[in-house]
């Protein structure tokens, strides 16, 4: 029995298909906004503040592992219905939500673990939506472009500590653009239009890769097209790559490289 954390995005959605092809037992617990899988009669929705709650559910199933897929936006913490065990783990959750909204899931993950529960990586059981070394497009980085790309991944070096950042955008070696907590459209939403540059979206070197690995999907190609970006750049076996046909014929239709480290 496979306990599933799911909130929103496609992502969590594939990640349930697969299990269902799979015949795998499993149990939701529905974190999506608004309890897109309340049809499902193995879904629950409990509130973020009932760690009580969960872990029962969790011990009840008998299930031993759990994996997170889908975004998980921060809740409203007053707000929140706390049972006994959310009132003795709620102080540690609000204090990671500062670094954003992947601290507070790793947070949730540190909290299972104390109980014993074991949290699998998000693509356990979807290991063809993440993508290995190589170059997936027609059109490749050029040399001038590869010294971008490293100046990008030396800059990631430097944000193990700054939870919320997983993309910038390059351009002759310059950063043009930082992601912030609202995430990486919102980023490219306030670059200029034909702004030749490189996405990057890479796991930072302390990041816990079983949740919140860096995720692209059709509209990011569409979004890249828009402001006249050159490519983009995942590192291997650490990203979500959807709709993974579109995407590379978008790219090729588009001359616009994708390119895995």
């Amino acid at each position: 029995m496979i306990g599933l954390f799911l909130g929103d995005t496609d992502f969590s959605e594939l990640v349930l298909k697969k299990i269902k092809n799979l015949n795998k037992k499993y149990f939701i617990i529905d974190f999506s906004k608004h309890n897109k899988f309340k049809k499902d009669i193995n879904s629950h929705r409990i509130s973020i503040g009932k760690f009580g709650e969960i872990i029962n559910l969790i011990k009840e199933k008998k299930s031993k592992k759990v994996l997170f897929a889908g975004k998980i936006d921060k809740p409203n913490f007053s707000s929140l219905k706390l049972d006994l065990k959310g009132i003795y783990y709620m102080p540690t959750v609000i204090k990671a939500s500062k670094l954003g909204d992947a601290a507070i899931i790793k947070s949730i993950i540190n909290i299972l673990s104390n109980e014993g529960i074991k949290v699998i990586s998000s693509t356990f059981f979807n290991p063809e939506l993440s993508l290995k070394k190589g170059n997936y497009s027609k059109a490749k980085p050029s040399k001038k472009d590869i010294i971008s790309i490293n100046k990008g991944k030396l800059y990631f070096k430097k944000l193990n500590n700054l939870d919320h950042i997983q993309a910038l955008v390059i351009a002759d070696g310059k950063i043009i653009a930082l992601e912030g907590r609202e995430g990486t459209k919102k980023m490219l939403s306030k670059l200029k239009k034909n702004s030749n540059g490189i996405l990057i979206k890479l796991p930072k070197k302390k990041q816990d890769i079983r949740m919140d690995l860096p995720t692209i999907g059709l509209q990011t190609l569409k979004d890249i097209k828009k402001y006249g970006l050159r490519g983009i750049v995942l590192k291997s076996k650490r990203n979500v790559f959807l709709d993974k046909k579109k995407v590379i014929n978008f790219a090729n239709k588009n001359k616009i490289f994708i390119n895995i480290i």
